[in-house]
């Protein structure tokens, strides 16, 4: 009764948090400030066999919120949220080590150095080299340290629910501040383009990644932590929340890739499940199909039936686009023809996009972050990604109780081919995939002595 009673606590405290920020948005900065001590603070002072736990919970915590700072301006720069989550792994890294078996990771993180010292002499000369270098790095060095500190760390399937709940709370926060900065989306939403102003008047496609990432966490919540009937409605409720306006930033890759991750879960809870389970499974997947399908429906009449031509790849007159990506397959082949130019150390860290401003004076960043790897690491890059595909199903092959691996393997794949690695949720999530998440032991007692008995 107390976990359910300070669940109910923390999503209320969480979404009047969004509201207050919506109302005196300075309150951001306080909020980023006060977190950050707060979990400092527990890591430090937490016992020892705990700090593993604590630093998971810190990461995840500044991973559900990072898209909120940056909305917000809460954060100390735009990056803060992986760079925080750098600064917790290594506090990690210090406390409690690594392990050995990890070392592909650190060959990993010294395979993207050459493209540095290649950018130095090829990035232009208007382009700041420190600022460009950060921002295209700093989301696979987070991605590489998260990695060395999760390989094979031991946690229990009760612990990872939580570290999920600490990245669902303020993922709630921000989808409070969402509803409140546009509450009636008719007045915003006037074609199938992605909208900033239905995303909390914040880029689409980072928003609707952060409440794809929110759907996902609640529907594991519905099937694994809802004793009740009344709990599994409240987190239904939830889901529904979300997933409304998740589809209406019209940025589809976010809500795909949730949906995406939330069936390969299932499917993988489902066949590890005892039969007294799985016919649970499917009671609860009868009102999660409902769930999404009111969500989907208040979406549409809405949005007037723009969801259904966004969804359908159409304009906001009915006539299907030529493109699907939205102009990002032209990204991709542009960013494969700087491999092919350059296939051995690459055209350097940022180039890809310092080309585009050079050439037809557009900056666009790369969505696609194999592509961008191949392009701007050349062979190094290949070898780049062989690790990180083949490492982790290398280590599934020793560990299979963990039913969570392949939808955040699949998260982390889906996001950096729609979002890149433009936050540090795939990073992060990526990591997750490598924990060694077991059943805690059940704890032995003693049968008492006869001498205590008579």
């Amino acid at each position: 009764m107390k976990t359910n009673i300070t669940y109910i606590t923390l999503v209320g405290f969480h979404v009047a948090l969004g509201i207050l920020i919506f109302l005196i948005e300075n309150i951001a900065k306080l909020y980023f400030f006060a977190a950050t001590f707060y979990f400092l603070f527990r890591i430090i002072t937490v016992a020892e066999k705990e700090k593993t736990y604590e630093v998971l919970k810190a990461c995840a915590y500044f991973v559900g919120a990072e898209v909120l700072f940056r909305a917000t301006k809460g954060g100390i720069s735009y990056e803060a949220g992986k760079y925080m989550v750098i600064l917790f792994v290594m506090m990690g890294i210090f406390y409690r080590g690594l392990s050995g078996k990890g070392y592909p990771y650190f060959i990993y993180l010294m395979l993207l150095i050459p493209s540095i010292f290649v950018a130095s002499t090829t990035l232009s000369f208007d382009a700041n080299f420190r600022t460009n270098i950060a921002f295209v790095l700093s989301g696979p060095v987070c991605l590489g340290l998260t990695a060395l500190f999760c390989y094979n760390k031991p946690i229990s399937f009760k612990q990872m629910s939580e570290v999920l709940l600490y990245m669902l709370l303020p993922i709630l926060a921000h989808t409070a501040y969402v509803y409140f900065y546009a509450p009636d989306l008719r007045d915003v939403l006037t074609s199938t383009a992605s909208n900033s102003a239905a995303a909390g008047g914040f880029g689409a496609n980072q928003v609707a990644s952060a409440l794809g990432l929110g759907m996902f966490i609640l529907a594991v919540r519905i099937f694994l932590n809802s004793p009740t009937f009344s709990f599994r409605l409240l987190n239904m409720v939830l889901l529904i929340i979300i997933s409304y306006r998740a589809i209406l930033t019209f940025s589809r890759g976010g809500v795909i890739t949730g949906l995406l991750c939330i069936a390969i879960f299932l499917v993988m809870y489902y066949q590890q499940a005892k039969p007294k389970v799985r016919n649970q499974v499917l009671s609860a997947f009868i009102l999660f199909i409902g769930a999404l399908a009111l969500a989907w429906v208040i979406s549409s009449n809405q949005s007037g039936g723009l969801a259904e031509k966004r969804y359908a790849n159409q304009n906001a007159a009915g006539i299907e686009k030529e493109d699907i990506t939205t102009g990002r397959t032209e990204l991709f082949i542009n960013e494969l023809e700087g491999f092919v130019a350059s296939p051995f150390l690459g055209i350097g860290s940022s180039r890809a996009k310092d080309q585009r401003i050079e050439e037809a004076q557009q900056g666009l960043t790369s969505h696609n972050e194999i592509s961008r790897t191949l392009a701007e690491h050349g062979i190094f890059g290949v070898i780049i990604l062989v690790i990180l595909l083949f490492k982790p199903l290398n280590m599934r092959a020793n560990n299979r109780q963990n039913y969570y691996f392949y939808a955040f393997l699949a998260f982390w794949f889906a996001t950096i081919n729609h979002s890149s690695m433009r936050v540090a949720a795939p990073a992060f999530i990526y990591g997750l995939a490598l924990l060694n998440v077991r059943n805690e032991k059940p704890s032995l007692r003693r049968k008492p002595s006869p001498e205590l008995t008579d």
